[in-house]
């Protein structure tokens, strides 16, 4: 506390001096040794490893393709969803493991990876995809079941007789 401020535009010059010092986080372009980004996508109880690299448009999920493992259309658009906002929907080859939870969660586990492994590829793509909240962990999951009830809030039915 060298210096007492004493009017507005004085108080404007010394934030703009404190905004300058604390600049945004340069991001960094991280990849593996074989060129690919890898990220960990994560929803309800599915946890998804995500690797992307350059190519065809390909996604492989578990070794299959993601339109004989996901079969409904809503799902397999949910997987798509991070590549289409960008525009790269053919420029990467996606390949994916998945485990845990019901197909839905994995679908969103996966779009959480797929959107990560993006920005550890391109940086730059970091806005538009946290403008649209991809890059969000959706943290709801099943609450647990409590002792007396019949399941997390449900009581058992009560009869007055």
């Amino acid at each position: 506390m060298s210096e007492e401020i004493k009017s507005l535009e004085e108080l404007g010059d010394a934030a703009e001096g404190v905004v300058a010092a604390e600049a945004a986080p340069i991001h960094v372009q991280k990849l593996d040794p074989f060129g690919r980004a890898y990220a960990t996508g994560k929803r309800k109880d599915a946890i998804a490893r995500v690797w992307i690299k350059p190519g065809s448009g390909r996604i492989q999920i578990n070794n299959r393709e993601y339109d004989k493992y996901f079969a409904r259309p809503v799902l397999q658009m949910l997987l798509k969803q991070p590549l289409q906002l960008v525009e790269r929907l053919d420029q990467y080859d996606v390949m994916a493991t998945v485990k845990g939870g019901g197909l839905s969660g994995q679908a969103g586990a996966i779009r959480h990876g797929i959107s990560k492994a993006l920005t550890h590829y391109e940086p730059e793509l970091r806005s538009p995809l946290k403008k649209n909240g991809f890059l969000t962990r959706d943290s709801r999951t099943v609450e647990r079941k409590k002792y007396g009830r019949k399941k997390a809030r449900r009581s058992f039915q009560f009869s007055k007789r």
